[in-house]
């Protein structure tokens, strides 16, 4: 197939050869760089919250190894109840995926983007599979924020005051395999799906501090959008073009954030 040409000969999609920039995206790897994207950008977050926190860092255990202060996690976008629904910060339901709390933090939430986004990317396309990601954490923190405002402790389920981290998104990948196995009647993919989820939610349930509703919200946000998606149609350009806003609007609304505070 040509790079001119206007639609394909098997499917019908049109722009096949994405006005001849389909050989350089390929070149990017079947997920069109976003683990890479990910990770970078996350890096980067996590190094910029501790050069906010300008020397308060956390180093008193395992867990707060290199931990980042509440002022520079809020100045950069965290959420929960009360940036949302007390000081207005409705944006950090987008800004608090890309922020962690601490080096394993970071470490052990990366190493499941490694793990996931590329086999997701492979069964839904690298749009969709941004879109999923980006939606699952609005999903996962807008829950976790309005749990914190407005419902009672529940023994191991508490709403997030002040919350970060990429595990809401992290959750919504399972939860668009989880759907991918159902829809195809692959066993293997939902089999493995509903383990991981299983393992990583029981584990959340029995850790102190761990976001169960940021979680919860990410799953079910990455099943109802994987739905809306449907991964037995092929990925369109305009899955692209949203997969672009969604990584502009978490950038800006990391900045604005920031802007916020310091500007």
């Amino acid at each position: 197939m040509g790079v001119a040409d206007a639609t394909c000969y098997n499917c019908g999609r049109r722009n096949p050869g994405l006005w001849g920039f389909a050989p350089a995206l390929r070149n990017l790897g079947r997920d069109l760089g976003f683990v890479p994207f990910i990770m970078g950008a996350t890096i980067l977050a996590f190094g910029a919250s501790l050069l906010l926190s300008r020397g308060d860092i956390g180093m008193g255990g395992l867990f707060s190894l290199f931990s980042p202060n509440s002022e520079a996690l809020f100045t950069l976008g965290a959420s929960g109840a009360l940036p949302v629904f007390r000081l207005g910060r409705w944006w950090t339901v987008l800004s608090a995926s890309w922020l962690h709390g601490g080096v394993l933090h970071i470490f052990f939430n990366l190493m499941w983007v490694r793990q996931l986004a590329p086999a997701t990317a492979e069964l839904y396309g690298p749009g969709r599979t941004v879109i999923i990601y980006t939606a699952a954490g609005v999903a996962g923190f807008a829950l976790s924020s309005f749990a914190g405002a407005y419902l009672p402790n529940l023994f191991i389920l508490r709403g997030g005051q002040f919350t970060v981290g990429a595990s809401a998104s992290i959750f919504g990948l399972l939860g668009a395999l989880v759907y991918y196995g159902r829809r195809t009647g692959s066993s293997a993919v939902h089999g493995q799906a509903v383990s991981w989820a299983l393992t990583m939610g029981l584990f959340g349930l029995v850790m102190p501090g761990i976001d169960n509703y940021a979680h919860a919200g990410g799953f079910a946000g990455g099943y109802l959008i994987a739905r809306l998606l449907d991964p037995l149609t092929p990925e369109r350009i305009d899955h692209l073009a949203i997969a672009i806003a969604c990584l502009l609007a978490s950038v800006a609304a990391i900045a604005w954030s920031a802007y916020t505070v310091l500007g």
